[in-house]
């Protein structure tokens, strides 16, 4: 098979206003320094100097170079739109250390090099690959936006490394990477260099896949031959965004064919925020409709793995169940990790707070695990904060994609965005409202996502406008031509399939991509006693402090009683429920959240 359409890269891109150019700026002015500031106090950029001694604290971990790695790719991007010496400083002297403490054969890993020299490439579940597989990702991101390639170069060397290693002189220890990760960053080297061994050593990783006997990282079965989304939820959307680069690569349907079984398949374990992983055991998935709320995980990384390969996924075919889901996750399930002024993080991201719950110690003796309920500036394991950042500062490559012909316009953001013989530049206030106006440079198909939530819409400009099944209208276009294209964006009332037991006899509150919640600062406690009637409708609040609206409802609570047991009746007080968009909640102050309402 032939890939439809290529994305376009972020060289090509500029948001210029609108939500995400506020979440961009907030990400270059505080975000990205908050994050290097925690990791320089926990030691994660001293390690790089290979000097910590026993007895010191901030003991180097396995992971700490993927940690650094991400913070470098962000800063990247960043430097890439807005150049910025201090990072550029910072990013010049971490390559330097590298260089000056990787092995002679390439190789470099902080804590085998430290602790463990004889053991290099021996123990599969101790994150080598992974990091390896970040650094790349970030020296292929420097190299585009400075045109140095010191970083390049040495990465290249540890490729040249790997693939001795574990393909041509066979000395390791393991077969496939016990976390994913390398795999597309593989792919991105061979891109930036033009080096095929690197895509050829990308596809050897994925399909030695089978030999291990392990569904935990997704070793279980040849990969053509998955048809679940099992084990670690991180891993497993790295995974598969590897199978999704390599399918375009090769013009492997086989393989594309494969992932999209498995997208599909994660679309019965998705959170309604986007969110993947149901349990704390393993971070993993668990089985189709299962879906825990106070107990969720949802790490904050396994959704933007999700919005990878989604964003892939879309390029190789475009189908706008791709983009559905990855705006799910964008708008809530991501959103959320990170706190609204920039510098707090959630690791995992809840669907229920239950304050009650939680301090109860008779209550937590039944439950496995209960997500924090504040963000933290940094973890143990940082994996999350920088993973946010970087995608921050990426999100432009995430809007369009094209072919020689056609232009998809995948998500709709405020920008400039330049492809071969054509361009178009957009003006939006999405996701606070429906309404996106579209001036076309160059004569060109250009193709709009209808999202699935979408009822009804209007659009002007243009000639020959054609829906197809693939649920992007089609719009001829000439040089000049201004679109103008609004969705109807009402407040929806969601119901969850039967199977989903935990969700029965309730509803949710989307408008738009955007799922909302409750929250015990705004609504009488508790908040399992607030009563939504759908036919009520809802009313917009003005709330700048979320870049959307809060939505108000006229709702109900049942009279107080101290009874455990009483006769049902029909008493109901009016009530009104403010809600606020779900990734906004644990700005305030700790509190109860709740996204299902039950049904009157």
């Amino acid at each position: 098979m032939k890939p439809t359409s290529k994305i376009i890269p972020l060289k090509n891109t500029e948001i210029t206003g609108g939500f995400w150019a506020d979440k961009q700026k907030l990400n270059r002015e505080v975000t990205i320094h908050s994050v290097y500031d925690r990791f320089a106090e926990t030691g994660r950029f001293e390690a790089f100097k290979l000097n910590w001694k026993e007895g010191e604290p901030n003991k180097p971990h396995i992971f700490w170079d993927s940690d650094v790695a991400k913070w470098l790719e962000s800063a990247a991007y960043i430097i890439a739109k807005t150049p910025d010496p201090e990072l550029e400083k910072i990013i010049d002297e971490t390559v330097d250390l590298i260089d000056k403490n990787r092995w002679d054969d390439g190789y470099f890993n902080i804590c085998y090099t430290l602790f463990e020299p004889e053991d290099r490439f021996t123990a599969r579940y101790n994150h080598e690959l992974y990091c390896a597989g970040h650094l790349m990702e970030a020296a292929v991101a420097y190299y585009y936006a400075t045109g140095k390639d010191k970083f390049l170069k040495i990465m290249c060397d540890y490729a040249d490394m790997i693939e001795k290693a574990f393909v041509t002189e066979k000395w390791a220890e393991f077969d496939s990477p016990g976390h994913e990760e390398i795999e597309l960053a593989l792919v991105k080297l061979y891109r930036a260099t033009g080096e095929k061994r690197y895509l050829e050593l990308s596809k050897y990783f994925v399909d030695v896949r089978g030999a291990e006997e392990d569904s935990y990282t997704q070793a279980h079965k040849p990969v053509r031959e998955q048809d679940e989304a099992v084990g670690h939820s991180v891993r497993a959307v790295y995974l598969y965004s590897s199978m999704a680069d390599l399918a375009a690569e090769y013009g492997d349907e086989t393989l594309f064919n494969a992932a999209d079984t498995l997208f599909d398949s994660m679309a019965k374990k998705m959170y309604i925020t986007g969110g993947l992983g149901q349990t704390c055991v393993g971070e993993a998935f668990l089985g189709d409709y299962d879906l825990p709320e106070t107990s969720s995980y949802c790490e904050t990384c396994a959704d933007i793995g999700y919005v990878l390969f989604a964003q892939r996924m879309s390029a190789v075919k475009p189908d706008r169940k791709y983009d559905d889901a990855a705006e799910l996750a964008l708008y809530n399930g991501f959103l959320c990790g990170l706190s609204l002024d920039g510098k707090g993080f959630f690791y995992d991201n809840s669907i229920e707070v239950d304050l009650i719950g939680i301090n109860n110690p008779h209550d937590n003796r039944h439950r496995p695990f209960y997500p924090i309920t504040q963000r933290l500036e940094v973890f143990s394991c940082s994996c999350c904060p920088p993973n946010v950042t970087r995608l921050i500062a990426n999100i432009g490559e995430f809007a369009c994609t094209e072919n020689d012909g056609t232009l998809w316009l995948h998500h709709f953001m405020s920008g400039e965005f330049k492809g071969e013989g054509k361009a178009i530049r957009v003006e939006t206030l999405y996701p606070e409202n429906g309404k996106t106006e579209i001036t076309c440079s160059g004569n060109f198909t250009l193709a709009l996502r209808l999202p699935s939530w979408c009822r009804s819409y209007t659009l002007s400009g243009g000639k020959n406008a054609t829906l197809k099944e693939d649920g992007f209208i089609y719009v001829d276009v000439t040089d000049g031509d201004v679109v103008e294209y609004t969705l109807d964006m009402p407040v929806r009332f969601v119901q969850a399939n039967p199977k989903v037991r935990q969700c029965c006899g309730r509803v949710a509150v989307q408008r738009g991509p955007v799922v909302y919640c409750a929250e015990g600062v705004d609504n009488p406690l508790p908040l399992k006693g607030l009563y939504v009637d759908p036919k009520n409708g809802a009313t917009l609040i003005e709330a700048p402090e979320y870049g959307v609206s809060a939505i108000e409802l006229d709702g109900y609570i049942r009279p107080e009683s101290d009874e455990l047991y009483y006769d049902y009746d029909e008493s109901f007080t009016p009530q009104k429920i403010k809600l606020i968009p779900y990734y906004a909640y644990a700005n305030r102050g700790e509190t109860d959240m709740l996204i299902w309402l039950t049904r009157k």
